[in-house]
Order: structure tokens, then C-alpha cells, then sequence
């Protein structure tokens, strides 16, 4: 039997979440132990690799720049300006009302940052290398949990045990250190899938990114940096399951004119810029945020549709809220005052944020005309009275 090792802070889970923890928590001088099954892909055209993008907003880049990432980052990042929200529910696939909500409005930053996911895990993990409180193990899981007053012993795939004051679960929807420490969640299904990849187009994005509406879900287009020498964005396609299914089956050639149709042309033919990838929408959320010498953070808390850039950012406000009750009691670490104080931090938040995007989405994914005019009225009507625009763009993109 081997000898368990000892650390303060065992992260199960090394996604964009559970890295960004492991150098955030190793920055305010903790010692970590950072584990996931699957080793990260860091390139961006190869088998496996993470084609979807991650909009960092203006806390969550404060959060990387707080914590030694964002300068390694920055030149990558594409700025986002305006969210612009088309409605193209009319009979024919083109836009009916634009509405632009510009971050000038209420801040001299822009809204956020858009980086793709494979370059983010490449930039994190070199950042870990440099760090020498972190032990990253990739390739080796969790596997069971025991749990004290005192603190835990996580059992791991290869044999080994690791003693922590704290676990940290972001090892995602089906988390397992979730389900060792027993605590359930709420999941909602769509029937829908989104499709994600990287497009070039003949017009300029203009640090615009578009939210597309019709019927199915939000065709969305966020902006990157050029991709050989052309306007490039990253695409998430949400549609019903069987329709992703044939779209999946298409030829590139007859998936362009696709997609180009689904985009209203706002930005002239586009043109695949990578491989396609898809995965089914739900919405889910943890009964509790917090189990004794546990923390649930980013989907093994909580899961949305991927919609108003709301994902990664809710992890990171998870993150950020943990991080500062750590630091505040460090010889508090993992005990029972402080995740008690998480979970109330971060709980009312979450939920309303869950079941706001959860509408969101049911009202992107209507086919009657009649509901697709009232969506569209809806908008008009928000976007109409500028302090309810203004509270929208402050609560849903992370602006305080």
C-alpha cells in the first residue's frame, strides 16, 4: 500500500476551469494537486481538440490578470465590443430587427475577450510548468472520497491517494467527486445539440459578435483573430438533435451554403475554417454548491446552454468567490465556516442565472410564427427603455 501524499488543495478535473484554479490557487500560495483522466489537447488541428471558443468578460479577465494568465493570453484574444442580437424569425432567413448593445454604454472596456479553448488549455498548462506549488497529473482520475472534520483522502485511477484540506470538483457535469460526496443535481434536456467550429467570411466582424435567432436555437458568430489572412469567427450552431444530425452529414461544400443562409449572409459566404464538432444542450444544477471538505465549481455545479457568453464566467465567479474565502482564512482552508459561506455566496446566482438562460433558450428554439413575432417584440421592447438595457448588459455580461 502506498504512502497518501498531502497537499492543500486536490483539483479533480483539468478543463479551462480546473487549470485556471490550479494556477489561481497556486498564485496566492497554495500547494496543489491538479488531476484529470484525459491529458489536454494543445493543438489546434488534431483529433480530440477543443474547437469551441471561451468569452472571458471583464471580471473573469480581471480574475486571469490577477492570477499571471492574461499576459499570456492577450495577443490571442480578440476583443468583444458590441453584442448584437438579430431576429430572423420572419418566413424568409434574414434579419427582421438588429439590436447592438455596445460596452461603451456602460464601461471604457469592451465587454470581454474570445479565446478558442485548445490554445487557453496550451497557455495554462505552460503556465503550471512554471509554478512549483503545482503537481499536474494528467491522465490519472479521481475514484473515491472520504471525508472528515479534518480533511479528505481522494483515492486516484492509478493506485495512489492524495490528503487535502480542500477538493475542488470541476471535473465536469457527471462529476464523480460530485456523486462520491452525495450530492444531487437538476438537469433539464432539449432534444438539442450544438455544432461548433471556426468559419472565415468576406466582411469584417468588427469585434461585433452575433447572436442570430430564428427557430431551433441561436446561430452565433464571435469574433477571432484573422485565420489566414481573412475575418475569421468561431460559430455555435444550437439546433434540434436530428437536424445537427443531418447537418453533421453534409458535405463541406453543401454545410457552407448551410450555414451561410442560417447567418443571413451578414458577413458574406463563410467558409469552414476547421473541423465540426457537436454536443448535446442541457441545463443542470447542483442541490448544493458545497459538501464537507468539498466544492463543486463550473459544470460539476452547474451546466447551461451556451448562450450570452454566461458558461465559463459563472465557473470563474465560482472560482473568484472561493479564492478570496481562501485567502482571507488560509488556516481556514476547506473547513466547514468557510464552504458554508460559498455556498450561500454563490447559490442564489447560479440558480437565477440557470433558469434566466434556461428561458432564454426555450424562446430561441420556438417554430410557431406566432411565438417567433412575440420573441421579436420582446426585444424590441427590452432594448426600447435604456435603464432596463443597461441593467441587462451589466447583470448578463459581468459588468459591476
Amino acid at each position: 500500500m502506498t504512502t497518501p501524499c498531502s497537499t492543500d488543495i486536490l483539483i479533480s478535473g483539468g478543463g479551462i476551469a480546473g487549470l485556471t484554479a490550479a494556477v489561481a490557487f497556486a498564485t496566492a500560495g497554495f500547494d496543489v494537486i491538479c488531476v484529470d483522466p484525459t491529458a489536454p489537447i494543445t493543438e489546434r488541428d488534431v483529433d480530440g481538440s477543443d474547437l469551441r471558443t471561451t468569452a472571458f468578460l471583464q471580471p473573469a479577465q480581471e480574475l486571469l490578470e490577477r492570477c499571471g494568465l492574461w499576459n499570456r493570453l492577450e495577443a490571442y484574444a480578440a476583443p468583444l465590443q458590441t453584442m448584437r442580437i438579430v431576429d430572423a424569425g420572419g418566413d424568409l432567413p434574414e434579419p427582421r430587427i438588429v439590436r447592438d448593445f455596445n460596452a461603451a454604454d456602460i464601461s471604457d472596456k469592451p465587454f470581454g475577450w474570445n479565446l478558442p479553448n485548445w490554445l487557453l488549455r496550451r497557455e495554462m498548462v505552460a503556465r503550471l510548468a512554471e509554478m512549483p506549488n503545482v503537481d499536474f497529473r494528467p491522465g490519472i482520475g479521481t475514484r473515491s472520497l472520504f471525508t472528515r472534520d479534518t480533511g479528505a483522502k481522494v483515492g486516484l485511477s492509478d493506485g495512489t491517494t492524495v490528503r487535502a484540506q480542500l477538493v475542488v470538483a470541476a471535473d465536469g457535469r457527471s462529476s464523480p467527486m460530485r456523486e462520491a460526496a452525495g450530492i444531487d443535481v437538476h438537469t433539464m434536456r432539449y432534444g438539442q445539440k450544438a455544432l461548433a467550429f471556426a468559419v472565415t467570411h468576406a466582411i469584417a466582424h468588427d469585434n461585433v459578435s452575433t447572436e442570430i435567432h430564428r427557430s431551433g436555437g441561436p446561430f452565433t458568430l464571435v469574433p477571432l483573430p484573422d485565420h489566414d489572412g481573412q475575418p475569421s469567427s468561431a460559430v455555435v450552431w444550437m439546433e434540434r438533435g436530428p437536424r445537427v444530425t443531418e447537418l453533421l452529414a453534409l458535405a463541406p461544400e453543401d454545410f457552407e451554403a448551410e450555414m451561410t443562409e442560417r447567418s443571413c449572409g451578414l458577413f458574406g459566404p463563410l467558409k469552414l475554417a476547421s473541423r465540426r464538432t457537436s454536443w448535446p444542450i442541457i441545463s443542470q444544477s447542483a442541490d448544493h454548491l458545497a459538501g464537507q471538505r468539498i466544492a463543486l465549481i463550473a459544470e460539476a455545479a452547474h451546466v447551461v446552454p451556451p448562450i450570452g457568453a454566461q458558461g465559463l464566467n459563472m465557473s470563474l465567479s465560482d472560482l473568484r468567490c472561493l479564492l478570496d474565502l481562501a485567502e482571507a482564512r488560509p488556516e481556514g482552508l476547506g473547513d466547514a465556516q468557510m464552504l458554508d459561506s460559498y455556498h450561500k455566496a454563490r447559490i442564489r446566482d447560479v440558480k437565477l442565472r440557470v433558469q434566466g438562460i434556461d428561458l432564454l433558450n426555450r424562446a430561441s428554439m420556438v417554430h410557431a410564427r406566432p411565438l417567433r413575432d412575440a420573441r421579436a417584440m420582446g426585444l424590441n421592447a427590452l432594448y426600447s427603455l435604456a435603464p432596463v438595457r443597461r441593467t441587462l448588459m451589466q447583470m448578463g455580461l459581468g459588468v459591476r
